[in-house]
């Protein structure tokens, strides 16, 4: 079964210092940065998804921002595919499905951030539309979320998404296990 790398959202304004900071965007990054190693020394299909808000007052992710850039270790090679785009689920409005067809993907690696929101999005669209999905959680990350004055940790998001995707959509595992897997073709 032919995989290919999605990495989804791995930007600046994530990290410490950026306009959107997420708790283990480092650890995630890293993570997603030996995925992208694998991927590259088995030349597997690898396609790096870019958010850009192209309203200014955009919380995150401006267009033509420091904060919009893909972050530096999982930095894209000329031969790797941007997708950009503009909605959590990474197919909407952009050519990521026609992309992996012509590759002939039927499986995706999937990691970035947020947990629960494009990674959960992108995975659950994917799903949907056939192909085989494994999420490496610890190459994702969330940040704390509130609601009517309650707090969510980001560790309990993140694990509240991935319980969620591993029961319907997608095989969540670690980075060793996708790296394991996606070596089954």
């Amino acid at each position: 079964m032919k995989t290919a790398l999605v990495l989804v959202d791995i930007q600046n304004d994530y990290f410490p210092g950026g306009k959107w900071e997420l708790v283990g965007m480092d650890i995630a990054a890293f993570n997603a940065g030996r995925l992208l190693t694998a991927f590259r020394e088995r030349k597997q299909p690898i396609f790096h998804v870019q958010h850009i808000a192209k309203n200014p007052d955009a919380p995150f992710f401006v267009v033509d921002t420091y904060g919009a850039e893909i972050h530096e270790s999982v930095k894209p090679q000329e031969n790797e595919k941007i997708i950009i785009k503009e909605f959590p689920n990474s197919f909407r409005l952009t050519t990521l499905l026609d992309d992996l067809h012509n590759a002939g993907v039927e499986r995706l690696v999937i990691c970035g951030a947020m947990s629960n929101m494009c990674i959960d999005a992108t995975t659950r669209a994917a799903n949907d539309l056939g192909f085989d999905c494994i999420v490496a959680h610890d190459a994702c990350a969330a940040r704390n979320l509130e609601f009517y004055g309650h707090t969510t940790p980001a560790l309990e998001v993140h694990c509240a998404f991935m319980s969620a995707l591993g029961f319907a959509y997608a095989q969540v595992v670690s980075t060793n296990e996708a790296i394991a897997i996606s070596a089954l073709t």
